[in-house]
């Protein structure tokens, strides 16, 4: 079996001193590299607090990490572990608004030692690469929010992580600018070979990832992989009245669709799967 990037073992999450709250109940999975995995849930079911166990900015209460094949347990700085390996992307972009894009690029890159030329060197290519090779310095306020959120996700890739952590990184987007974040991921996703983790409420989100494991009072209550975005969806509309009438040749659903259309998609739905 391929070695994992991301191992986890029997993880366990307990926050307070008097009354405990369980935010993870014993978590196993792994992750290899190069997939694209995104996880859901309601509120409360533990969402959060994994993504922060993986990006060591916290410790569990029992099981383990590991990322890379190194236990995070065993890693005594976790603040220099994290600027090497883990990328973060979160909801609220979190940019210095006194600097520039590329200045806000190159941030990361000061705390591990990165010349000055080879900083800017390295954020002009991770600009370029996510679009906005014509907006080097230009300050937040002067981006729109998808163009801020990208600027966040070159932030996070500026150290060469192995894993890229994104923390519902469309919450505060607008349906467009979602889907051009959602894209960028999937695109350095395949063509750089980047491991995305990535939280979200949004199902059109997550079927633009491999598989999707959805979580529920701290427990891991289902695991999907997706083979086929298009598929997803017809699945989808499969499971509505709609749906169950075109496959069930209704005179209704015919006359409502059309007989062209009713064909077609009745040909697609009963094609599911072969």
């Amino acid at each position: 079996m391929e070695e994992p990037i991301i191992l986890v073992e029997g993880l366990v999450k307990i926050y307070g001193d008097g009354t405990e709250v369980v935010a993870l109940d014993g978590l196993s999975f792994r992750v290899t590299a190069g997939e694209f995995v995104a996880v859901m849930g309601p509120s409360g079911s533990g969402k959060s607090t994994l993504l922060n166990l993986l990006a060591a900015l916290d410790r569990p209460t029992r099981g383990r990490v590991s990322i890379g094949g190194v236990s995070l347990d065993a890693v005594e700085d976790l603040d220099a572990f994290r600027a090497r390996t883990v990328g973060l992307v979160f909801q609220m972009h979190n940019l210095i608004p006194t600097l520039t894009a590329r200045e806000n690029v190159e941030v990361p890159m000061i705390g591990v030692g990165v010349g000055r030329a080879e900083r800017r060197a390295r954020a002009v290519e991770l600009l370029e690469r996510v679009g906005l090779g014509d907006r080097l310095e230009h300050l937040p306020a002067q981006l729109s929010g998808g163009q801020r959120q990208r600027v966040a996700i070159a932030r996070a890739l500026a150290n060469h992580p192995a894993l890229l952590l994104a923390d519902e990184p469309t919450g505060n987007l607008d349906s467009v600018s979602g889907a051009e974040v959602i894209a960028l991921l999937r695109r350095l996703n395949h063509e750089v070979g980047t491991t995305v983790v990535l939280v979200t409420h949004d199902l059109d989100v997550a079927r633009q990832a491999d598989r999707v494991l959805i979580l529920q009072d701290g427990r891991i209550v289902e695991e999907h992989r997706i083979h086929d975005p298009f598929e997803e969806d017809l699945k989808a509309f499969a499971a509505t009245g709609l749906g169950r009438a075109v496959l069930a040749g209704d005179d209704a659903a015919r006359r409502y669709l059309g007989e062209a259309h009713f064909r077609a998609l009745r040909r697609l739905l009963q094609g599911m799967g072969r």
